[in-house]
């Protein structure tokens, strides 16, 4: 590494966007379990709000893919950020991951975004809730708070599966060790083949269970992050007992993003086939200037689903309005955009759009 690299001249900051990253360490967190630490080959300062998520463009054989994973790291170490990917049995791309990226492996990937972060929703006294690899949006806000000596009363509560699944243990434990106001709890569930010493809570988390480590988890700011069942049952026993929702947060796009596959040719002759039967007066027109094509698609259909019909492969990852993937530029026209924090509010000032998600309420102009 030379010097230039601390040169401030050159340092420039992240945001939402394609960007390319090298990783540069693979840490083995537990048996299923693995952190990739990722840097830019220009010194570039990873600002994001702890909680938010990068989208991964990768090619497994022969396919272009796209997944998108939690940043695990804390925006107070900014030149690299990490995520922490668990194998899911049969996960195409989580074991490609495993077995595949190493050191000096290079990438493009997509963020941050996001609107699950510790940033939008301060609190004097927070509860994290995680099941399994659920844990990586938490650690990287809790990374946040510690390094910032933040005032903040955490308690921490993580179900995992045996005390050896229990990703960051040791880097946890140190965490709370050292800030009276940070209470950690780990909950191990009760199989005989837990294989392991464990004076801990065991079990699947219950309402008695919650009372006894977060007896005041009505007065705090809740973030919650795992397998649906998981955050399912969590918000049972918040509804139960009366807790306002607004200070429930959790992280809305699942432990296992959906995989998008773009099938253009089938929905092309779809449109075809369709055509003779369609009223042209009630569609609006969708119009590609970088390639000069157009289409008229019902008030209803996307603009995503415009370009699929033209043969036009505007890359996605979830198709929810959360990963930003998607996003391109309206150059004329308007259209209605259900987003779940893809896009931040400078960039839809600027007149970007994201295409999955956005459906025309007059013809539109798209920079594509």
């Amino acid at each position: 590494m030379s010097m230039s690299f601390y040169n401030p001249i050159t340092t420039q900051t992240w945001s939402n966007g394609r960007h390319l990253v090298r990783c540069v360490k693979v840490i083995h967190e537990t048996q299923d379990a693995s952190t990739f630490c990722f840097m830019a080959e220009q010194p570039v300062m990873f600002f994001f709000k702890p909680g938010q998520f990068v989208t991964l463009e990768l090619e497994i054989e022969g396919e272009q893919i796209m997944r998108s994973y939690t940043i695990s790291s804390s925006p107070s170490v900014p030149y690299s950020f990490s995520i922490t990917v668990k194998r899911m049995p049969g996960g195409k791309v989580s074991n490609w991951l495993h077995e595949n990226l190493k050191a000096g492996d290079k990438l493009a990937v997509h963020g941050p975004v996001g609107n699950f972060n510790i940033i939008d929703f301060p609190a004097e006294k927070v509860l994290f809730l995680s099941g399994g690899v659920g844990i990586t949006p938490l650690m990287s806000m809790t990374r946040w708070l510690f390094d910032t000596n933040a005032d903040v009363d955490v308690e921490f509560i993580h179900s995992a599966r045996s005390p050896r699944d229990v990703i960051y243990h040791r880097e946890l434990v140190h965490m709370f060790s050292r800030i009276p106001e940070f209470k950690l709890h780990v909950v191990c569930e009760n199989k005989i083949d837990i294989g392991e010493a464990w004076a801990g809570y065991r079990g699947y988390l219950t309402q008695p269970m919650l009372e006894l480590m977060a007896p005041d988890y009505m007065e705090r700011e809740i973030f919650c992050c795992g397998p649906t069942p998981y955050m399912s049952a969590v918000k049972r026993i918040l509804h139960d007992n009366g807790f306002d929702m607004n200070h429930y947060h959790e992280e809305s796009f699942g432990a296992t993003p959906i995989e998008v596959k773009e099938d253009v040719l089938e929905l092309a002759e779809q449109a075809e086939a369709d055509a003779e039967q369609l009223d042209y007066a009630e569609m609006f027109s969708i119009e590609f200037g970088g390639s000069g094509k157009s289409v008229h698609i019902q008030p209803d259909e996307t603009v995503h689903a415009a370009a699929s019909k033209l043969g036009l492969h505007i890359p996605k990852a979830c198709g929810m309005g959360i990963c930003g993937t998607c996003q391109v530029k309206l150059t004329s026209g308007e259209v209605e955009m259900d987003h779940n924090g893809g896009i931040t509010d400078e960039d839809i000032e600027e007149g970007y759009i994201l295409s999955c998600c956005s459906k025309p309420k007059s013809d539109v102009v798209v920079d594509f």
